[in-house]
């Protein structure tokens, strides 16, 4: 035994060392993909307390550290064009009869000079932490309002016109890093006559994270910025440029 090892021993060691090589690289492998885990982004937007309408649009991060949330956006997608609307902060207009804590999208408050998060969602949202936007009800009717659409319960009054998707984009900033990052989820709004329902078109939220989705909302954020954007309506220009022919 101890001879054929002798005779083999430059052979045994090369497949030892390449065994040794073969653990560190696994070992290296590990290590990598449990930073690349903690490093990884990742907001879940999703349904909460109910299924339907109703139901809260609910935030969550399920990342390593805090993410500071910069802007929430919303998009309401028709059959007669697109609205889109900054929901960061909360709705503060309303007539004497509204009730700012009875709102059906939680959303009609006043400003106060007391705690900033009771006027706006913006700021770091810490890890394993959650919060809500209001249901998607009040989403939904916080942008008809702005594209100038009449309601009629939860569908527009107008049977010309109907609602198709509704997207959540957030755009936000990681830990130290300078590029911001964000996420997106869509949920097809189907009117079945007596009810209109919400659902998920894909099982889970959308990352946008790779360097080149980044980069542009690098972009997006330095438009928003300079704009001052609060909301746009493809419906109103469409409407606009009837009237004007």
């Amino acid at each position: 035994m101890f001879d054929w090892i002798s005779q083999h021993s430059k052979v045994l060691m090369f497949f030892t060392n390449v065994g040794t090589l073969l653990i560190w690289l696994v070992y290296a492998q590990l290590l990598y993909l449990g930073f690349r885990r903690q490093r990884r982004p990742r907001l879940i937007i999703n349904r909460g307390k109910k299924k339907d309408i109703d139901a809260l649009c609910i935030i969550s991060n399920m990342s390593a550290e805090s993410i500071f949330i910069e802007y929430i956006i919303a998009e309401l997608k028709t059959s007669k064009g697109t609205i889109t609307m900054d929901v960061t902060d909360f709705e503060q207009d309303y007539s004497e009869d509204d009730d700012p804590g009875n709102g059906s999208d939680g959303q009609r408050r006043t400003l106060t000079q007391g705690n900033v998060s009771d006027n706006t969602r913006q700021g770091p949202l810490d890890s394993g932490g959650f919060l809500h936007i209001g249901t998607f009800d009040g989403l939904i009717k916080r942008l008809a309002r702005e594209g100038d659409i009449e309601m009629a319960g939860h569908r527009p009054k107008s049977a010309d016109l109907q609602f198709e998707c509704l997207t959540i984009r957030i755009i936000g900033v990681y830990g130290s890093e300078d590029m911001p990052v964000g996420s997106e989820r869509s949920f097809d709004l189907i009117d079945n006559e007596h009810y209109c329902t919400l659902t998920p078109v894909t099982w889970d939220t959308r990352r946008l994270a790779s360097i080149r989705q980044r980069r542009k909302l690098r972009r997006m954020v330095a438009e928003l910025n300079s704009k001052n954007f609060t909301s746009s309506s493809s419906i109103r220009r469409a409407s606009s440029e009837a009237d004007s022919a």
